[in-house]
């Protein structure tokens, strides 16, 4: 039973060809071994019954015209006659009759002493056979005629006895059945053939039955892979009226329906598109204007009246808010239309870091730990403005210090040399695009890993090298909330309903990311088990390869509208 549960466990996991063609082959080895062995078994039984019915009616008409002319105590000699002329009938048997000559003696007649004597008779067949029984109306005579089959040097014989009623010789019969076995082993043999012949049938039934079946299948699968291809109109030919024929044409409307929704969804979030980038473009002209007059505003603030000048600071900061909202949403879009492209440039990593801490006045907030001379081949704007996001979300969000750490890692995953410090993270590499906490909702930003990070980066340092660049911003703030942590990424998430309004627009992390997807890397975020928040950008070092190819090979799952991060 175990093995047959296994067996069934194997066919489950194996092709649905295989297991019909196993199901057809045991369906038809079962019934042609059942019907070949009944098959036998008839033809037995037949053989031997015609067989041994025509040797005992023949052993029994020559015993009784044998022993009819025989005295009652016939001489061995005249039994000897007797035996031989019982012998020589056309059944080919041999005969061995016993019994008592005149002067009271045992006398035993046979015609082949080396196959049948007393002895070679099986004891209970000379016990039936001498046993009298009571006569009466249902058993007329004292004694029978017995038989028995028996196997002497693997050969089949029929042994066959009887008494003379009224005191005659009884006597014993020997009949081989070597002629029956060989026909039986033929006919066994041409079953044997039969069976193997349907097996065969049965499996090229079962072949072209799997590849009839199959066929629609095998079309319906690859159709359905096309349609998750993004490839709308595939469509099947449908043919005939069965089961498999309806389930293409439940295909087909589900793909015509498909196809329909998409279209309609595609028009809208272009026109939706094509609103954004046209509604931040027209703002721009009216925005330079507005911005202008509140420089003039600011710097004429201690001239104004005391009553006057809050309400001018707050049009400034609001007017700059403004503006940034309005750049982000214009990068936003170019990254929706697939217009963004990269501008390679060899980067010093940390040179770069060093300047965009620098050009916004951060030095003394952010620890960095970076060695120089890690070049990389990326675009120099688009990595200050992930850095500029990362580095500002965990000032603004988290706590002090905030420390950068740079390392490269080889194509296996590990450091490219120096030594590497690390604090556990609690699922910074298992964290997607969508696992860190946005800056609007008041979620910690920051990378690293709490303990100091060196790289080297040997002889070939100068020049861009393979493997990936690792970049962890890490702050000491309360961490991020674990109901904030899918959301991060998300543009516009709030993650306390309480603050609606803040500095920041919303779609800083979310740039940010999608100026890693661009360069075909990945930014992660996650919480520190000694607290804090920890950020990890993965570029890799030479974004050659995607540089003025299409926007949508630097994106994967986490697309513009799903892996977008926090505000600055």
């Amino acid at each position: 039973m175990r093995l047959l549960r296994r067996a069934s466990g194997l066919l489950r996991w194996t092709s649905l060809r295989l297991r019909l063609v196993v199901v057809f082959a045991l369906v038809a080895l079962t019934a042609a071994v059942s019907a070949s062995g009944i098959a036998y078994w008839l033809n037995r039984n037949t053989v031997l019954d015609r067989t041994q019915n025509a040797v005992l009616n023949d052993f029994r008409k020559a015993l009784e015209d044998s022993t009819r002319s025989l005295p009652l105590r016939p001489r061995c000699a005249e039994l000897q006659d007797a035996a031989r002329q019982m012998a020589a009938g056309p059944q080919n048997y041999a005969v061995l009759l016993i019994g008592v000559d005149r002067n009271g003696k045992d006398c035993a007649a046979t015609t082949d002493k080396d196959l049948l004597t007393l002895t070679t008779v099986p004891a209970s067949l000379r016990t039936a056979v001498n046993e009298a029984r009571p006569v009466d109306e249902s058993n007329r005579y004292a004694h029978h005629l017995y038989w028995q089959r028996k196997e002497v040097a693997d050969t089949p014989y029929l042994v066959a006895g009887a008494k003379v009623t009224g005191g005659g010789p009884t006597g014993y019969m020997i009949k081989s059945l070597a002629a029956e076995q060989q026909d039986l082993n033929s006919l066994a043999w041409s079953l044997g053939i039969a069976t193997a012949l349907a097996l065969v049938g049965s499996a090229l039934l079962a072949q072209a039955a799997a590849t009839t079946v199959l066929r629609p299948v095998q079309r319906l699968g690859h159709a359905a892979r096309q349609l998750g291809e993004g490839r709308l109109d595939t469509r099947l030919r449908v043919t005939g009226t069965d089961e498999l024929a309806d389930l293409s044409r439940t295909f087909n409307r589900t793909a015509e329906r498909l196809e329909l929704r998409v279209e309609e969804l595609s028009g809208r979030e272009a026109a939706s598109r094509r609103f954004v980038a046209d509604m931040s473009h027209e703002l721009r002209t009216p925005l330079t204007a507005i911005t202008a007059v509140s420089e003039v505003l600011e710097e004429e603030a201690e001239s104004l009246d005391p009553m006057i000048a809050p309400a001018v600071q707050l049009v400034v900061s609001e007017t700059r808010r403004l503006n940034d909202l309005v750049e982000n949403l214009m990068e936003v879009t170019r990254f929706d239309a697939g217009t963004a492209r990269l501008v390679l440039d060899d980067v010093d990593v940390a040179d770069q870091v060093t300047a965009c801490i620098d050009a916004r006045a951060w030095l003394d907030a952010v620890d960095l730990d970076a060695d120089r001379g890690i070049v990389a081949r990326l675009d120099p704007r688009r990595l200050d403005v992930i850095l500029a996001n990362l580095i500002g979300n965990a000032l603004k969000h988290g706590g002090s210090p905030v420390r950068v750490s740079v390392r490269t890692e080889d194509a296996a995953g590990a450091g490219a040399g120096g030594r590497t410090g690390s604090t556990a993270l609690s699922a910074v590499d298992a964290a997607g695009p969508s696992a860190g906490p946005e800056a609007e909702s008041g979620a910690q930003a920051g990378a690293g890993d709490g303990g100091p990070e060196r790289s080297g980066h040997g002889a070939e340092a100068g020049r861009p090298g393979s493997g990936t660049l690792v970049i962890r911003v890490r702050d000491h703030g309360p961490g991020i909330p674990e109901e904030v942590l899918p959301h991060v990424f998300d543009r516009f998430y709030k993650a306390s309903a309480s603050r609606p309004r803040s500095e920041g627009s919303g779609l800083g992390l979310s740039i940010a990311l999608e100026n890693a997807h661009i360069h075909g890397g990945e930014i992660t975020a996650a919480n520190l088990p000694e607290g804090g928040a920890v950020f990890t950008l993965r570029l890799p070092m030479d974004a050659s390869p995607l540089a003025g190819g299409d926007r949508e090979r630097g994106r994967d799952d986490g697309g513009a509208d799903e892996g977008t991060e926090g505000d600055r």
